[in-house]
């Protein structure tokens, strides 16, 4: 097996996520380059049609390794979980390790007998960084093998996210771009740069797609910029631009983002559709939807259809008990045509070297973009929080709280207690950095940055008001300290 390692995964007792910006940038860039089409297995004209399963992997860094909290350890909830095994599902602990460890696994053991399995795979920064730290680094060891080893790595996709699992709308947009190249920063230091130049698919943590057209724009800039390709997005958070609901869910799409002052940025989509559900990926609901599918017309060819799926790789007994027995049993006799599995960036390469482009696709935007449209009459800066606030004038129920797996759920309402003191970070971290001569490698601005980007974990808000809360803040306490010495 290669190298895979040319930078410190770990620098003084923190994660490499910072301080080889022209490194991560080289190995990012866009580029034509075919990855996973040249070394694809799969011929698409013998294809009736396709389905991609991805498993979404996280546990966020809590202030919990101590009684303190002031003076707690910054430790994974999973370490967390292990030492207290006698509290409520925490005797999960060692089964949810094994889960982040077993697609390695799987694949090795299906590729020996002859099988062409297909995983995409997402791993928040913390989960990679809270393995090592506890003592668990066999498991990013193990998986090197198929993120590495060119035997494997054409049967096991690398999605980028967002490095502290940072729900977009509710992240200060200076951030966003941090919290992706931290990710990349951290992925490359584990696994090398070589690995971290063949991810091009970007999964969003809880499948989010801000809806605010500025931030919409800012976002799909960033992804670009970071060198990716295609995004991930559920099914029920975008429409058509004339406002209707998406009427080809199992082909690709093109994501418009054009903001307040008509400056548009785009990039191509996958459709993950229906709600959140593990039972869809445990029990391999995509392949079974993806039989009853064949062949359709885009763009003047027959191209097959593509069935995409992300759940949790841990949470759940389906999950941890199902789905290992169905994945072994589907990949035992799926192949090379009729019904297949491709990961993402493979299907959408093969789609090009058949033909079909970015340029072909249908554009969508984000869901209720077109009701702000709509009220906007000339294109300038702030145009679309005046049409925002025009439309709330008339139906106060209008809110962007929608484009995620889930509409019942809000980053943001609710939870200004956290907000507040993370806005506060952001504003004092760039203040202190932007547009300064500073050293991205020294440890005080990798503490800093660090602390920042930890307290936007999701975790401290999906759970509501409590311990987790207070976790948030902490951190943004502990940040503003790291700040000040900067």
């Amino acid at each position: 097996m290669p190298s895979t390692n040319k930078m410190m995964e770990i620098v003084d007792n923190l994660p490499n996520i910072c301080g080889h910006e022209k490194a991560i940038e080289s190995a990012t860039k866009q580029s034509a380059k075919s990855y996973y089409a040249s070394i694809s297995n799969v011929d698409l004209k013998k294809v009736q049609a396709s389905f991609g399963l991805a498993l979404h992997m996280h546990q966020p860094m809590i202030p919990a390794g101590g009684g303190d909290l002031r003076s707690a350890q910054i430790i994974s909830n999973l370490k967390h979980m292990m030492d207290n095994q006698h509290i409520g599902d925490n005797h999960n602990a060692t089964v949810f390790r094994d889960c982040y460890v077993r697609m390695s696994r799987f694949i090795l053991d299906l590729v020996s007998r002859g099988k062409n399995p297909r995983i995409m795979l997402d791993y928040s920064g913390n989960l990679l960084w809270g393995l090592r730290q506890m003592g668990d680094g066999w498991v990013l060891d193990e998986l090197k093998k198929i993120a590495c080893d060119s035997k494997y790595y054409r049967y096991a996709e690398w999605l980028g996210t967002t490095w502290s699992h940072a729900v977009v709308t509710s992240t200060p947009v200076p951030d966003i771009k941090l919290h992706i190249r931290a990710w990349q920063h951290n992925f490359a230091a584990i696994f090398g740069l070589e690995a971290l130049e063949r991810v091009k698919g970007f999964s969003p943590p809880e499948m989010h797609l801000p809806i605010h057209p500025d931030l919409c724009y800012e976002y799909v800039k960033t992804l670009k910029e970071c060198g990716f390709r295609w995004v991930m997005i559920q099914e029920h958070s975008i429409e058509n631009l004339d406002g209707s609901g998406i009427k080809n869910r199992h082909l690709p799409h093109k994501l418009v983002a054009k903001n307040s002052e008509g400056k548009v940025e785009e990039i191509t989509i996958l459709i993950k559709t229906q709600g959140s559900d593990t039972k869809l990926v445990a029990q391999m609901q995509p392949i079974w939807e993806a039989k009853t599918l064949s062949n359709m017309n885009y763009a003047g060819k027959n191209i097959p259809p593509y069935v995409c799926q992300i759940g949790d790789g841990e949470n759940g007994g389906v999950m941890m008990n199902e789905f290992p027995q169905g994945y072994h049993k589907e990949f035992e006799w799926i192949g090379t045509e009729g019904v297949v599995g491709l990961n993402g960036s493979e299907y959408l390469e093969l789609l090009k070297n058949s033909g079909v482009n970015e340029s072909d696709f249908t554009p969508v935007e984000p869901i209720s973009q077109k009701k702000i449209w709509d009220n906007i009459g000339k294109l300038k800066k702030g145009a679309a929080d005046e049409a925002i606030d025009k439309i709330k004038s008339k139906d106060p129920g209008y809110n962007l709280d929608k484009g995620s797996w889930t509409s019942n759920i809000s980053w943001v309402r609710g939870y200004e207690n956290v907000l507040d003191p993370i806005n506060k970070l952001s504003a004092a971290f760039h203040s202190k950095v932007d547009d300064k001569d500073i050293d991205t490698n020294s440890t005080k601005y990798r503490t800093a940055l660090t602390y920042l980007l930890l307290s936007q974990t999701s975790c401290f808000r999906y759970w509501g008001q409590g311990l987790w809360t207070e976790y948030a803040k902490e951190i943004c306490r502990r940040g503003m300290e790291a700040v000040e010495k900067l």
